[in-house]
């Protein structure tokens, strides 16, 4: 699997709803994205609600063998655009099958459980939703599960019912809490997916950034990106753009390669950030 994917939060219009403002160029992007070697794509069917999937299926569809489609599940969205918590098994049961309805099917190829909490997870079970995840993967609608926005103690209890292939949380250069969780699931080989991989630096952070990049002759964002790969080999990226030029400076993060002192520059800045506003 390449290490750079896509994510499609962004393919919608305006505060992730309605349709894009150009849907030929969101369909462009993704297909640029498969020409490029990405070969998984992050999706949630709520964004929109059901554009963003529909898109997807109008883009790539029949998909090549070699994607991976990963959706979120766990939250409906409220006419006026917020995020509740759907966490019981009826609930799951129809996200699972909207997202299969939306990208044309059968089955999902992974399933990220979405737990509550605004940029940061909240110390609860999650017992009782995995197990109802869990059982519709035993019927075949599901083939590999996750969890995003949960703590270690979280992770540790899912993986108690059922095999958990990634866990998608908060995590940056300089929103850095997850250290811990991040390197025992390496040594468990399992991926870690960052959400808000760009986002939340103060401005101190950012000039500093900003100097590193100008020094490398390149963007602050692919600074961030090639920090995060360099970071674990377990580390996934999701970065999201409705660019096609966009999209290809981020892939291009892959073949930067950061020298020991660009490293140890960077995990200076360290630090937490703003939180983001993002799911």
């Amino acid at each position: 699997m390449h290490r750079i994917g896509y994510g499609a939060m962004q393919l919608p219009g305006p505060h992730i709803t309605g349709p894009p403002r150009d849907r030929e160029a969101a369909v462009a992007v993704l297909r640029r994205a498969v020409e490029l070697g990405v070969d998984h794509i992050d999706t949630r069917d709520y964004y929109g609600p059901h554009v963003t999937n529909e898109i997807i299926r109008e883009a790539l569809h029949p998909y090549p063998d070699d994607l991976t489609i990963v959706t979120k599940i766990g939250a409906r969205r409220t006419p006026e655009g917020e995020w509740p918590e759907a966490l019981s098994a009826e609930e799951l049961r129809s996200a699972v099958q909207d997202n299969l309805n939306h990208l044309g099917v059968d089955v999902l190829d992974v399933v990220n459980l979405r737990l509550p909490g605004f940029a940061e997870p909240v110390e609860r079970s999650l017992a009782e939703p995995f197990e109802a995840l869990a059982a519709l993967q035993q019927e075949g609608l599901v083939r590999h599960l996750g969890v995003s926005n949960v703590t270690t103690q979280m992770f540790a209890e899912a993986q108690s019912i059922a095999p958990v292939v990634c866990v998608q949380n908060h995590y940056n250069l300089v929103h850095r809490d997850d250290d811990p969780l991040l390197d025992a699931l390496a040594r468990e080989g399992i991926a870690y997916v960052p959400f808000f991989p760009l986002g939340g630096f103060s401005p101190l952070q950012s000039a500093a950034l900003e100097t590193v990049a100008r020094r490398l002759e390149t963007t602050p964002m692919e600074i961030a990106l090639a920090w995060l790969l360099a970071r674990s080999p377990n580390l996934l990226l999701i970065p999201g753009t409705s660019s096609v030029a966009h999209l290809e400076e981020n892939l291009e993060a892959a073949a930067r390669v950061l020298g020991p002192l660009e490293l140890k520059e960077l995990d200076r800045i360290g630090g937490t950030g703003e939180p983001p506003t993002d799911l």
